[in-house]
């Protein structure tokens, strides 16, 4: 099997309690599906319990150069993969 293109491995770290994702991150995931009008997310594949893990989770995301949430890193387009703690991302610049 040949190994994904990505650009950038990026480590995902924990943090002490659940991050709020961002209002603009929350809109789109509401107009992609991915979340409902009262703000629980539906991702496809994810159980409740990783899902729960995830939101304790947050990497340094090289494309926006700030810490972000590992749901908002999940669902970018640059995301390829979550392999033994790491990321691997494309590194594509992302548009508005």
């Amino acid at each position: 099997m040949d190994e994904l293109e990505h650009k950038y491995e990026v480590e995902v770290k924990l943090s002490e309690k659940q991050q709020r994702l961002p209002e603009d991150v929350k809109d789109e995931l509401k107009a992609s599906g991915m979340m409902d009008e009262k703000g629980k997310l539906k991702l496809k594949g994810v159980s409740p319990k990783m899902l729960k893990k995830m939101k304790t989770e947050f990497v340094d995301c090289p494309v926006l150069k700030s810490n972000i949430q590992f749901i908002q890193c999940f669902v970018c387009p640059n995301f390829q993969s979550r392999v033994m703690g790491k990321v691997l991302c494309k590194g594509d610049l992302l548009k508005k």
